[in-house]
């Protein structure tokens, strides 16, 4: 069994969603961000997703774009984020582990190349944030060689008939993105998310995750009661700017995951 359907099925046995932290790699710097990801992983993270910064991120909010500035600022590469990602790994076997990337990023390091790699470290797999089904394969058909998932997005935005063609024969998750807009904290959840959530876990051959607003213990809470994983990703990264308050957060978050 791989690690990310243990994880799922670990978390389903607990009556609990997953929690997934996504980390902007290399904020502030290299070394405190690998820190700042121990400490997300110490305090009940279940799957991280390492974010990697990019210099035109079309789907981040202003927290996460100015994080990943910043850490491109500091050197922050894919390369170094890779031999981040290996380290990870070894001090945290049973912890699932996503790269999460633009595609223009992957595509300049070459996709064979990438994969292998990322089999080699112990990754689980690919969220291609802008990506789009018609022109997936030339990531899928790599991933599929070295035995990682191709995490796949669902928008409110996407038809039920669009969302059946993404979904189809996928492994891993499904990441639905909660709110049409950027990444960032909000105040509530969408009113319909139940409902989407509920026809997009019908036709899911595969856990489906939610993100994208959920900064608290409340709404962690409200998206676990109807889905399989939460995502929490502005709300980190603010809370690594403050001694102590990542742990705090995490430990609260996980605190709502539970249904």
């Amino acid at each position: 069994m791989n690690r990310i359907t243990s994880i799922f099925q670990n978390c389903r046995r607990e009556k609990r969603a997953a929690l997934i932290i996504f980390a902007e790699a290399g904020y502030p710097n290299l070394a405190q961000s690998e820190q700042d990801i121990d400490t997300a992983i110490e305090n009940g993270a279940d799957i991280i997703e390492l974010g990697i910064p990019f210099s035109d991120p079309m789907a981040d909010g202003p927290v996460i774009s100015s994080a990943g500035q910043t850490a491109i600022e500091h050197g922050a590469n894919l390369q170094n984020i890779l031999e981040m990602a290996s380290r990870i790994r070894q001090r945290h076997p049973d912890t699932g582990l996503v790269l999460f990337s633009y595609f223009n990023v992957m595509y300049n390091y070459g996709l064979e190349a990438l994969c292998a790699e990322l089999q080699h470290i112990g990754v689980d797999g690919i969220l291609a944030v802008d990506l789009p089904l018609e022109e997936r394969d030339e990531l899928l058909e790599p991933c599929r060689a070295h035995n990682l998932h191709l995490i796949p997005l669902v928008s409110p935005a996407t038809s039920p008939d669009r969302a059946r063609a993404i979904v189809q024969d996928v492994t891993g998750f499904v990441y639905y993105v909660s709110v049409r807009g950027i990444t960032g904290a909000r105040a509530a959840m969408p009113p319909e998310l139940a409902q989407n959530l509920a026809m997009l876990r019908d036709i899911s051959p595969v856990p489906v995750v939610v993100g994208f607003g959920i900064a608290s213990r409340e709404s962690a809470h409200a998206v676990a009661e109807c889905a399989d994983g939460v995502v929490v990703g502005s709300a980190f990264v603010s809370a690594c700017d403050q001694p102590g308050q990542a742990a705090t957060l995490v430990r609260t978050l996980r605190a709502g995951c539970v249904k």
